[in-house]
């Protein structure tokens, strides 16, 4: 029996994203995405809780983010979660769960006019604020 293992988040961007080339030539690139949600308390006061995401994106995607992303940009993420584990060097089992991306969509605006480069190489200018174009990519591996 096959289940399903499908993850869509919409956040903004903490920080730049991180951009690596691994031995096989293949870029990765690692994006830390927020997501909240505000509430109004039983005791009537507004509250809000942040969870942040680790974001890993393959390929030509990966490529496209670390070059027209930046920290602050919303984004929309789909894709798969993926669990990994190691020893720390003191010899404790230590694990992290990911979100291996195969879709991102650039939402918002990283100013008026924005150019996006589609999975085949080509180039498009936009004039409006809508989303931009997603990307589809996935690979198994996980350098971080």
């Amino acid at each position: 029996m096959s289940g399903v293992n499908k993850v869509i988040i919409v956040g903004r961007l903490g920080a730049d994203p991180e951009v690596k080339t691994i031995s096989a030539g293949s870029t990765v690139t690692r994006l830390n995405v927020a997501t909240s949600e505000a509430w109004t308390g039983k005791d009537g006061q507004k509250q809000e809780r942040t969870e942040w995401h680790r974001i890993t994106v393959w390929g030509k995607l990966a490529e496209i983010c670390g070059k027209h992303l930046s920290k602050g940009r919303q984004v929309y993420v789909e894709g798969r979660l993926q669990t990994r584990s190691w020893e720390d060097a003191q010899g404790q089992k230590k694990y992290a769960t990911d979100i291996v991306a195969n879709t991102v969509q650039f939402l918002g605006s990283a100013g008026q006019e924005r150019t996006t480069t589609s999975s085949n190489g080509s180039s498009q200018d936009f004039q409006d604020f809508g989303p931009e174009p997603s990307f589809d990519q996935s690979s198994d591996e996980i350098p971080f």
